[in-house]
């Protein structure tokens, strides 16, 4: 893992080197200039932190299935953010300039549990749903190192905000890491590498907490008949001082998952045409 800046706009790279082939694991801003030589690339999932540094490499470039479009073009990664139009084009010329994004059309798609053999090193994809459609983790053997990329373990908790995201499945890509016995554990941002397997189910079981304190947050604000646009100025998400043309609608998604999940519990009811209280 390249050491220095992990929390965003950068991210943490990977370089792993076998006896035939190395491959690099989300070329981030960091690797704009002066990046390692490889034979390929895998990444993670398509969000511009993780591909900002993929102009780098003229050589093969693998995503998930679930992520292949939006690493193939920028208008279909601005689009999964769903975004009002004027914002949007405003967010795409970010991409392009910051994160120097231009989409590559010649990626290709891999599945769960798909091996890329290095020599005497294997990268097995780990596919981890949630973050987005193809978010997806890289078991590394025999070193026994598992990249969770954006399961990253930080306070702000699991982002489930975009058009693809899923609570579901994200609580579900948390267990299925947690049941995986590795003696390293690497994420995308802050943390960095974690040294064994309770140290970093520790994390995670603090991290997944968060889901339960935006749950509970939401319960308290349903105390009376609430709309949705009321839950997204209350913020489940964000804290009142960030701005940005991302805040409202990743608010807005958010709340709908949780009230989504709370009414099939029975826990929340809609009371009236839009409104919605806590049992």
């Amino acid at each position: 893992m390249f050491p220095g800046r992990g929390a965003y706009p950068y991210g943490n790279s990977l370089l792993v080197r076998g006896t035939t082939a190395s491959l690099v694991v989300d070329p981030s801003l960091s690797l704009v200039e002066g990046a390692p030589p490889a034979d390929l690339v895998l990444v993670n999932h398509a969000h511009e932190d993780h591909i900002a540094g993929l102009g780098s490499y003229e050589v093969p470039v693998h995503v998930h299935e679930g992520d292949l479009d939006a690493l193939r073009s920028r208008d279909a990664l601005v689009a999964g953010f769903g975004l009002p139009p004027d914002e949007a084009a405003a967010v795409d010329e970010e991409l392009r300039d910051r994160f120097h994004v231009r989409g590559r059309p010649d990626a290709k798609g891999f599945g769960d549990g798909v091996v890329f053999d290095l020599g005497g090193r294997t990268v097995t994809v780990v596919h981890l749903p949630g973050h987005t459609a193809g978010h997806s983790g890289f078991l590394i053997e025999p070193d026994g190192f598992l990249f969770v990329a954006d399961i990253d373990l930080t306070s702000f908790g699991p982002f489930y905000g975009d058009v693809g995201s899923s609570l579901v499945d994200f609580e579900a890509s948390m267990g299925r890491c947690r049941e995986i016995d590795a003696r390293w554990y690497g994420t995308s941002h802050q943390k960095g590498v974690i040294g064994g397997a309770a140290e970093f189910r520790r994390r995670l079981d603090a991290f997944a907490g968060v889901v339960e304190q935006r749950e509970a947050t939401l319960l308290a604000f349903l105390g009376e008949p609430r709309t949705v646009e009321e839950i997204v100025g209350h913020r489940l998400v964000y804290r009142p001082h960030v701005e940005g043309p991302h805040v409202r609608p990743v608010e807005r998604r958010t709340a709908v998952r949780h009230l989504d999940r709370l009414m099939g519990g029975g826990l929340v009811a809609e009371v009236e045409p839009g409104r919605f209280r806590a049992r």
